[in-house]
């Protein structure tokens, strides 16, 4: 039985059906839950079903979360977007005797029964249209919006390596097939307020660059209301400065005091970094990659990493 079948399979027998995915969610993590909740609901309406996790304001207009059940445990977990168990955000995988992952991160460590990991797929995204079109499962104009919205995102309007022709092949069967208004998502995605343009300018104007093109800028929590913007505002930016002819790899480091750690956020435009993240309990893709740091020192210590694998990283195309 392939891996399609298994996971509808699942969907097939199991009710009440939880959606989580990773926490700080961002469109794909959001996007991939989310529609999956209206997908499965579209072919079983009777079934309950429920995507789990903490909002975020910025992405609102995906949907709403769900609380859990009091009976979740009977149910079967889908943790979309989420490579490991201790990110997974408002469930813990392991209270769940049918659990499924489906996610386009390399592999860190198996979280679910049934796992689906895909690191050549754009996003979670695509891998839920992949699922529609090949199970009995049927996308929905508001599913395909959600699913739209992650897979731009994640893959930063088609310009990242991971689009592949399977990526526009599978868009492009979503957009004739629901009839998706494109700009109003990519308005939805891209208007912002005056004041983050200012910040962003801060950020560009900030950033402390390493002899081997390492751009990093730490912003605390008076910077943030300085400009009266959100924790997650800084990693929302990060792929803004991908075009930087000076910078092969920059970073922002967040102060949350909420929860006491730094939110790490890191693109690449060459060397491979998700191994230097995972040294610091994070993680992601070779040129994307994240991590929540609570010791100020270690974020010191990732830097000198990152800069000595864009070191060598320059030696070897020189």
């Amino acid at each position: 039985m392939n891996i399609y079948k298994k996971i509808y399979k699942q969907i097939q027998k199991s009710d009440p059906i939880i959606l989580a995915h990773h926490i700080g969610p961002d469109p794909d993590a959001l996007g991939s839950s989310l529609a999956l909740k209206e997908i499965i609901l579209n072919k079983f309406p009777k079934k309950h079903v429920y995507a789990v996790g903490h909002p975020t304001s910025k992405f609102a207009f995906l949907g709403k979360l769900d609380k859990l059940p009091e009976n979740y445990k009977e149910g079967l977990l889908i943790v979309t977007d989420t490579p490991d168990k201790h990110r997974v955000d408002g469930v813990n995988p392991f209270d769940f005797e049918k659990s499924v992952k489906i996610d386009h991160h390399p592999f860190i460590e198996k979280t679910c029964k049934i796992e689906w990991i895909d690191p050549n797929a754009s996003s979670a995204c695509q891998m839920i249209l992949e699922l529609c079109e090949n199970t009995r499962l049927k996308l929905t104009k508001e599913a395909g919006e959600k699913l739209f919205a992650g897979i731009i995102t994640d893959t930063n309007r088609f310009m990242f390596a991971y689009t592949t022709d399977k990526t526009f092949k599978l868009v492009g069967n979503l957009v004739k097939k629901t009839n998706i208004d494109i700009n109003e998502i990519y308005n939805k995605l891209y208007l912002r307020p005056y004041k983050e343009i200012k910040f962003q300018s801060f950020i560009g104007s900030n950033f402390s660059i390493t002899e081997n093109q390492v751009a990093y800028i730490k912003i605390t929590d008076d910077i943030l209301k300085e400009y009266n913007v959100e924790v997650p505002t800084p990693g929302n930016m990060i792929n803004n400065f991908n075009f930087i002819d000076e910078i092969l790899v920059w970073v922002t480091i967040t102060e949350d005091k909420n929860f006491g750690v730094y939110r790490v956020s890191v693109r690449s435009r060459g060397p491979i970094i998700n191994s230097v993240l995972e040294n610091y309990g994070g993680g992601g893709h070779k040129y994307a990659s994240g991590a929540r740091i609570k010791d100020e020192e270690n974020i010191d210590i990732m830097i000198k990493d990152l800069d000595e694998v864009s070191k060598n990283y320059i030696k070897e195309n020189a």
